[in-house]
């Protein structure tokens, strides 16, 4: 259903910027952005839009908080900008994706002014060491004024501590952005949606269906729980070639004012999406998730969801109860698995060189495909376990190859 949305938007080619270009496009963005927000636990005065990935997603959320959040706490008269933006501070862990930092450069930050805390033993943010930060940030006249979480790492499909980072930020009066690109998914499954909590108490949450509502690339999105703050950040510049549906009763043509004529496209409160985006042109990203939900629903989705957390759950046990493999953290929390062979004899860089060695190997194979990453100053190979199709038969015949592959690499 995915590919098949993505046909037909591309056949349809409609833009989703102002409404008379689009009206199909903005439909169907409008109903997938409601279902959500829905999903995230968010109220009825939330909205969003789709973007291409995570990276613009968190993008914009990081500009909502600049603009909104660090001008209202320093009293300024318009957003901050230039020498405003001195002295400001944002706080994360280190395993917190890079868009946030590439973000922050790019909205014109100092470059100290991403706070990278450590993760906990499970690769978790937790509220007290972000509470410890602003502490000792405010007495050194410092501007404290956001907390990025992650809910569901790249590295790890580690959760940070949600509910804590949120009673932090309502105590200290700061912006909760959470980036949920990989683990939002996990809200579909009515067993495992308590895996990824509290997300409804976050300002902004980036989601990305490309990654765990297996859609065709691209569609990534934004989900602000005051949808007003879209426009209030993003709105201000109208060009005079936009003027469709957008401005006020006046600029409605007089034959459209006659009942028997009027369907409603010359309202002056048209969803013209160009006006709560970064971007002014994008393309119909929402179709093919509209089509596959309605073909799946929700329920369809979490059956999808539960196998791939069973078998990343599967791969951990069987790397637990291995004498040549280990993986960390031992559990799986959602369905990333960080793993390595150790066979016997090789310990630090040694070590380390095998998982690259075996990895290149497995590729060059094309029996398998996994990547590395470092983990606490060690190198291990990673699984992201996000194919329906897999089985704990392909688990087995990964390791199987693994250890073959490991004789000669």
């Amino acid at each position: 259903m995915s590919i098949m949305g993505e046909l037909l938007a591309q056949v349809a080619n409609q833009g989703v910027d102002v409404w008379h270009a689009g009206p199909f496009a903005a439909f169907a963005e409008e109903e997938v952005i409601r279902w959500l927000c829905d999903l995230v636990g968010y109220g009825p005065d939330s909205f969003g839009l789709l973007t291409s990935g995570g990276v613009m997603a968190n993008f914009m959320g990081m500009a909502l908080a600049r603009d909104l959040h660090l001008g209202r706490l320093r009293g300024l008269p318009a957003p901050p900008r230039g020498k405003d933006l001195e002295g400001a501070r944002v706080y994360t862990s280190d395993q917190t994706h890079f868009s946030i930092a590439r973000a922050l450069d790019e909205l014109g930050f100092p470059s100290d002014t991403l706070v990278v805390l450590p993760s906990d033993e499970a690769f978790h943010l937790r509220g007290a060491p972000v509470a410890e930060a602003i502490r000792r940030d405010r007495a050194d006249g410092l501007t404290p004024y956001a907390i990025a979480a992650v809910a569901g790492s790249t590295n790890t499909g580690s959760v940070d501590a949600i509910g804590e980072l949120a009673d932090v930020a309502e105590d200290a009066g700061l912006w909760l952005h959470v980036d949920a690109a990989y683990g939002g998914g996990a809200r579909l499954s009515e067993r495992d949606r308590d895996r990824v909590p509290d997300l409804d108490r976050a300002h902004t949450v980036t989601v990305d269906p490309h990654k765990w509502f297996f859609q065709a690339y691209d569609i990534g999105g934004l989900l602000v729980r005051d949808g007003r703050l879209l426009s209030a950040v993003f709105g201000g510049r109208a060009p005079e070639y936009y003027r469709g549906g957008e401005t006020t009763g006046d600029a409605v043509p007089d034959y459209l004012r006659d009942g028997e004529h009027d369907d409603g496209h010359g309202a002056p409160d048209q969803l013209n999406f160009y006006k709560l985006s970064f971007e002014g042109t994008r393309r119909w990203r929402a179709l093919k998730l509209w089509m596959t939900w309605k073909h799946l629903g929700t329920p369809g989705f979490g059956k999808l969801i539960e196998a791939n957390d069973d078998l990343a759950a599967y791969l951990a046990r069987r790397c637990r109860e291995a004498d040549d493999f280990e993986a960390l953290p031992e559990v799986a929390e959602l369905s990333v698995v960080c793993f390595r062979h150790i066979p016997s004899g090789l310990d630090g860089e040694g070590l380390d060189a095998h998982q690259d060695r075996l990895q290149a190997a497995l590729e060059l194979s094309g029996d398998g495909w996994l990547t590395t990453t470092r983990l606490r100053g060690a190198t291990w190979l990673r699984a992201g376990v996000l194919n329906y199709l897999a089985t704990e038969a392909d688990i087995d015949r990964l390791l199987d190859t693994l250890r073959e592959l490991a004789t000669t690499a």
